[in-house]
């Protein structure tokens, strides 16, 4: 999120705007922001490669806590806003931060972590009260700092954690060469181009900032000069208004929000002008394709799709009509070399699934977590995986078919439950919809499916019995649900992420041995 030469040639174009409240940040003052931060900072003791945290929801000052770190060398990580005490403070802990910058909202939870993580020595609240004795507020810290930049700006990056769906969340941690801050990492200047982003544009941000997609695409919308708009939530028809209003030209979203559009009512989607949409990127989750083809039908073929975890280790990626002519693909592959191995580490069946591994295209690390690290890689180091399945077809299309920890073994039957989750979403009285694994004394697993009705509809038998008989009429017997339950919101969080574990985990109770 390096802004000086926006800054100093078009002082006065907003850098983001608000989109609940209209408030406005031009690239002069978020250039001044940021400079004064970067020089607390480094008065609180933090040199290059040093490490401190944010930990706030969408809010204006989110985006100069980044911006800080970007220009002193720094590694920032961007904690879930959503997350307890208890969390927060293990995210402090095994990062190492030494300064934890958070909001008046999230001040309470921030207070109880740092009873647990002795090494922060300094609480900032953005929009915190002078007299707080516990805290300091961003105004009042950075107050005696001038607003022109540190003596020793070096490039600086995000050290995100991944969701922890399948564990405690880990630090990714790339290695950061010491370049000067107007020279971002390979990565960004490929997504720069990937994205066709440019000076004018105008990005609509519908996620959590704290989540790397959204992190990765707002600080390339500033440091290309463009203007952001920042939902501080995501609604669908808002997401719309915004768009017209605003001429956006590029945004990125979720497939559960594509869902969300989709089910508003026609003439409220035929309300809104959205001809200033130029490119849409999706990833996070796998889109049911008949979600996608939808999109696709209402504003037109500039939808594009990329595979890449947070780890970055290989990327894959196709645009609309690439999709269309491989329907359900995630992309070809763009960075990283991939391979498709079997349980013993040998190539799949051609067009069979296979757990994706990459030489990776991005050397990196879990930050304090050699075990885990070791885990993620090959016997001879070489190639990195996060546990994802799918296949390649004859013309080098990857497509997903799960995680290989959410595979239903079910009387000697691999199960991939996204094609049951793809079927379920479509269905006009499911909001949201996962399919896990559950016990069954007979066949080891069975295939249970946890529904989050659209409002309106009532849960129970009679809806249970209509969903079965949607997915009878389009999946094989092995993979439908034996059976389904109601909650009234699935455990999803913001950025996509479905909390499978958490679903699942209810069902196992105390067992120790668990075939998944």
């Amino acid at each position: 999120m390096f802004t000086r030469k926006t800054a100093e040639n078009h002082p006065d174009r907003a850098a983001f705007i608000m989109a609940g409240t209209g408030e406005t940040v031009t690239y002069r003052e978020l250039d001044g922001r940021a400079n004064r931060l970067a020089h607390l900072l480094r008065a609180e003791g933090l040199g290059r490669l040093d490490h401190y945290a944010i930990f706030m929801e969408n809010h204006p000052r989110y985006i100069e806590c980044c911006a800080a770190g970007e220009r002193s060398g720094l590694y920032y990580t961007c904690i879930n806003s959503y997350l307890l005490a208890d969390e927060l403070a293990y995210i402090l802990n095994n990062s190492e931060s030494k300064v934890l910058i958070t909001s008046r909202a999230k001040r309470e939870v921030a207070l109880q972590a740092l009873k647990q993580a002795p090494n922060v020595k300094l609480c900032i609240v953005v929009d915190g009260d002078p007299r707080d004795t516990h805290t300091r507020s961003l105004d009042a810290a950075v107050a005696p700092y001038p607003a022109t930049p540190i003596a020793d700006e070096w490039l600086g990056t995000p050290m995100l954690y991944s969701s922890g769906t399948t564990g405690r969340p880990k630090g990714i941690l790339r290695p950061l060469p010491d370049n000067p801050p107007e020279e971002p990492l390979p990565l960004y200047k490929f997504l720069h181009q990937l994205w066709r982003y440019r000076e004018d544009m105008t990005y609509l941000s519908p996620a959590p900032l704290y989540h790397s997609a959204p992190q990765a695409a707002v600080g390339l919308a500033i440091r290309a000069g463009g203007t952001v708009i920042v939902m501080e939530h995501f609604d669908p028809e808002a997401y719309l208004a915004l768009v017209e209003k605003y001429k956006v030209t590029h945004s990125q979203l979720v497939p559960t929000m594509f869902s969300r559009l989709l089910k508003l009512p026609l003439e409220v989607r035929g309300r809104y002008d959205l001809s200033s949409l130029e490119v849409v990127v999706h990833a996070a989750a796998p889109c049911p394709p008949q979600v996608k083809e939808e999109m696709i039908a209402w504003w037109g073929p500039i939808i594009h799709e990329y595979y890449g975890a947070t780890e970055a280790m290989g990327f894959t990626a196709c645009d609309s009509e690439q999709w269309l002519s491989h329907r359900g693909t995630v992309g070809k592959v763009l960075m990283g070399d991939l391979h498709i191995l079997d349980a013993n580490m040998q190539p799949a069946p051609k067009l069979e699934p296979g757990e994706i591994w990459f030489k990776t295209a991005n050397p990196f690390v879990y930050f304090n977590d050699p075990e885990r690290t070791a885990q993620s890689r090959s016997a001879d180091g070489s190639m990195s995986t996060v546990g994802d399945v799918g296949y390649v077809d004859d013309d080098g299309f990857l497509y997903l078919t799960d995680r290989s920890t959410f595979m239903i073994i079910s009387g000697g039957v691999n199960i991939y439950p996204q094609e049951a989750e793809n079927l379920l979403i479509t269905h006009p009285k499911v909001a949201d919809a996962a399919v896990f694994g559950v016990p069954n004394d007979d066949l080891g697993e069975e295939v249970k499916a946890v529904i989050q009705p659209m409002p309106g509809n009532t849960a129970g038998r009679e809806l249970e019995e209509e969903l079965l008989a949607f997915c009878k009429a389009s999946l094989s017997i092995q993979k439908c649900p034996r059976s389904i339950d109601f909650m009234d919101q699935l455990p999803r969080l913001p950025t996509g992420k479905l909390y499978k574990k958490s679903l699942r985990d209810k069902y196992w109770g105390d067992r120790k041995v668990r075939i998944v």
